[in-house]
């Protein structure tokens, strides 16, 4: 059943136990939440929203689905180009560098977990430094190679998105689980448009406008005290 086996994929790549360390980044959100800018549940659906609107969704979601299509056809060049594209959109240094950590990690993991020619060469690529290697050019590689589809792909990498968010809020604020999870399951319909978008553009339709959130970006490294790197 190629189908199941591509969704099975899919879940452990997107899985929060998937050792990608994602949980050591919140992207801004640890800024805010000392700022008092993101104090309870409602300001957490906010700040994933515009998270999910205006940055993993246009941008990441959109490079995951074109580099699910890439790894199915085994063109690493260009899978090599839309890295590159991704690196060069990344202005924040905590918010590149945190990519690039996760990127790493999957690749090293998928490359590890069979024998795939396309998956081997992007992960000792980005090992010798000829790539960047970001998690969302990664994961649609991983994906890709995994039979899964564009749109699922970009569906199930914004949804680990929001779990990260949310897994760093429940650390930072005083909410609890069932908020988290009332915050995930708003974010659904959301994921869903920003996903069928994704999997209907190309390279160039990629684009992130996050002012305020890079600006908690650049922030965070002056923080007196910091749970996470990001």
């Amino acid at each position: 059943m190629p189908a199941l086996d591509a969704f099975l994929a899919l879940l452990q790549f997107a899985d929060g136990v998937f050792p990608a360390g994602g949980f050591a980044h919140s992207f801004g959100l640890e800024t805010y939440a000392q700022e008092g800018r993101v104090r309870d549940r409602a300001d957490l659906e906010a700040f994933v929203a515009a998270h999910l609107e205006a940055a993993a969704g246009p941008g990441d979601a959109v490079a995951v689905a074109v580099a699910t299509r890439l790894a199915a056809g085994g063109d690493v060049s260009a899978w090599s180009a839309l890295d590159a594209r991704l690196d060069a959109m990344k202005a924040v240094p905590e918010f590149r560098a945190a990519s690039r950590q996760m990127g790493r990690q999957t690749a090293r993991v998928a490359a590890a977990l069979g024998d795939d020619v396309v998956l081997s060469t992007i992960a000792r690529a980005i090992d010798d430094g000829l790539v960047a290697g970001h998690h969302a050019s990664v994961f649609g590689a991983a994906a890709g190679r995994g039979g899964a589809d564009a749109e699922s792909a970009a569906a199930a990498y914004l949804y680990s998105t929001a779990a990260l968010l949310v897994g760093a809020g429940l650390r930072l604020l005083p909410i609890g689980q069932l908020d988290g999870q009332r915050v995930l399951a708003a974010a659904r319909p959301r994921i869903a448009r920003l996903a069928a978008a994704a999997a209907c553009a190309g390279a160039d339709d990629m684009w992130t406008f996050t002012p305020a959130l890079e600006l908690a970006g650049l922030r965070h490294a002056g923080l007196e005290m910091r749970l996470f790197r990001s």
